[in-house]
């Protein structure tokens, strides 16, 4: 059974409940090759403040968080990204293939049944953010949740669509992962593409960052006093704050990525807000400081450990 103190979190921001779904947080790949821009020094530099949540000396590599953000906002339930789902097939990615996690399990903990969500946010379409977007067996896959209505980048929607004419850059494995977890919830007539930015409520808007894909987005979150940026595969290790000019091997435009991560960056050290990443191990939410013409972290927000009550 999951650790529930460990894997369901909590903190709350102006009227809005923010709630941490942890899947699993381990060492991953190793660094070098994760952020081959890098240099090997700036981990060792940094060992003190990155280990053990965002790096593993012993090994060299780097420590990611799979997990999901859940925002009750407005009377509504909003998820933030999917996870990996259960019984997929995925070759060539160890992690995700044919996983089997207790993530609809720790929902349920959480108090979020699948009935009770309204709004499903993928902030891009790869592998660890839409997965759970769908269930089944046997191929028959549906949309996990019922009700709600699911936001995905126009962008992304066309590039790892069957409508796109040009294959660069797509592998079989993305065909894969939109059959499985995008094209049933199109089918379902329950996905709304979006361009640009899309306000959500009033506290919630989505907003285009592309880079990483070619309509990656982070959703920022205004309420009250509190400010929150959720940023996806933007970073994913604080050493990208340190240098934003360093993305992930998994980034499909580096140059554009590094723009629009510099970008929200500065935003968020100029307006206080919170910068919470999709895989960011530790406590996942961090402050971010303008140091000269770079930035540096702040402080490590505290999340409540104890799970939100199940409801009835």
């Amino acid at each position: 059974m999951a650790n529930v103190s460990r894997n369901v979190q909590r903190m709350v921001l102006g009227d809005v409940e923010v709630i941490r779904i942890v899947e699993w947080h381990e060492p991953f790949v190793p660094a070098a090759e994760m952020f081959p821009d890098v240099a090997a020094g700036v981990w060792r530099d940094n060992e003190r403040w990155l280990a053990p949540d965002h790096w593993e000396p012993r090994s060299g590599r780097a420590v990611i968080a799979l997990q999901t953000w859940v925002l009750r906002s407005g009377g509504r339930t909003v998820l933030i990204d999917t996870g990996a789902g259960n019984g997929r097939e995925r070759p060539g990615m160890a992690p995700f293939h044919r996983c089997e996690g207790d993530f609809l399990g720790l929902l349920d903990r959480a108090g979020v049944r699948p009935r009770d969500v309204d709004v499903v946010v993928n902030t891009h379409l790869h592998v660890d953010h839409v997965g759970w977007n769908t269930t089944g067996a046997d191929g028959d896959w549906v949309p996990t949740f019922p009700r709600a209505q699911y936001l995905v980048p126009a962008a992304d929607d066309f590039h790892y669509g069957p409508d796109n004419p040009d294959p660069r850059g797509l592998q079989e494995v993305d065909r894969l992962i939109y059959a499985d977890s995008v094209a049933p919830v199109h089918r379902a007539g329950q996905v709304v593409l979006w361009d640009g930015s899309h306000r959500i409520d009033d506290h919630l808007t989505l907003e285009a960052a592309p880079g990483h894909t070619p309509g990656h987005s982070v959703l920022r979150l205004a309420s009250g006093n509190d400010r929150a940026v959720f940023a996806g595969d933007l970073l994913h290790s604080p050493v990208q704050i340190l240098d934003p000019s360093c993305s992930s091997n998994a980034c499909l435009d580096p140059g554009r990525a590094a723009a629009s991560r510099r970008r929200v960056l500065a935003r968020a050290a100029e307006e206080r807000e919170l910068l919470v990443p999709a895989h960011f191990g530790g406590s996942g939410v961090v402050e971010v400081r303008r140091n000269g013409d770079a930035f540096a972290l702040g402080s490590w927000a505290a999340l409540d450990s104890a799970p939100t009550p199940v409801s009835g």
